[in-house]
């Protein structure tokens, strides 16, 4: 049975396994996610500590992306010693009840980590189309007695990724906004640039991942389809019209905000700036 696998933080009980009767030992998360991402991609891999009443030692909770992968590691690991002496216990995580999470956007690392296992470094491709200063827009910055306070740049962004093998190309535009701690401190306004450039590049490019949906076949294969639930109206507009995009004054920019997981994971402030085109994975 095929199975759809989206850019987004996997909510489903199905996807998670708890793994208990660990050892401690150094770097354990490290020989989790060496043992688990054989059976798949991993999202995250978190050990704890076991609460008093259960003696000593420690649990994990391992996430997939793919309930099938999930299942052939429960099955492959199960009573297995792994990198410990003693045999491990992991089960697939029981249905939850009642509060049902919300599915975030995966940030732009993992959205291309994922991209990268499934589609491989050279299936996709991704460009920036405009990367505009939009700071002031809204006149929030232009207010008197405002000049020399605290102040924010903004930033919005389209980004384009290109499927080739599959035909299938996909934008994603977003917004993103960083403090200015001294407004009369030039190179304050530099840095906060920097920030605001590369947050809504991150956040553009996992906007235009969320139109993508993966399926994975039985035989391994990997099919992509549109999520046209993800379309927007910006998806119409020419290029020449989304980089003149700041200039319809009925433009609300808080449509372009994104909510999306562990953004801050995006940013490195010793990277260069980004540039108007992003490298060809």
């Amino acid at each position: 049975m095929a199975e759809v696998v989206e850019f987004r933080v996997p909510t489903g009980s199905d996807q998670t396994l708890l793994v208990w009767g660990l050892e401690p030992e150094p770097g354990l998360e490290h020989s989790l996610f060496s043992a688990f991402s054989k059976f798949g991609p991993l999202y995250s891999v978190r050990a704890h500590r076991n609460a008093a009443v259960a003696g000593p030692g420690y649990y994990a909770v391992v996430k997939f992306y793919s309930a099938e992968d999930a299942s052939r590691a429960q099955r492959a690991c199960n009573g297995q010693r792994l990198f410990q002496k003693s045999p491990l216990k992991v089960c697939v995580c029981t249905k939850q009840k009642g509060f049902q999470h919300q599915a975030l956007a995966l940030n732009s690392n993992k959205c291309q980590e994922l991209a990268n296992h499934y589609l491989g470094f050279n299936g996709w491709s991704s460009r920036i189309i405009t990367l505009q200063n939009v700071s002031g827009f809204d006149g929030e910055n232009e207010e008197l007695g405002k000049t020399l306070q605290k102040r924010s740049v903004k930033y919005l962004c389209a980004v384009e990724v290109t499927l080739p093998n599959h035909g299938v190309r996909t934008r994603g535009v977003a917004l993103a906004e960083a403090d200015v701690e001294n407004g009369e401190d030039p190179l304050e306004f530099v840095t906060a640039s920097r920030r605001a450039q590369k947050l809504a590049v991150g956040k553009a490019l996992s906007s235009a991942f969320q139109k993508i949906l993966l399926v994975v076949l039985e035989n391994g294969k990997v099919a992509v389809e549109y999520n046209s639930t993800q379309e927007e109206l910006t998806d119409s507009l020419t290029e020449e019209e989304l980089k003149g995009l700041v200039q319809v004054s009925e433009l609300s920019l808080e449509q372009f905000d994104l909510e999306e997981e562990e953004v801050l994971s995006d940013l490195s402030f010793d990277d260069e700036l980004p540039g108007q085109a992003m490298p060809s994975n």
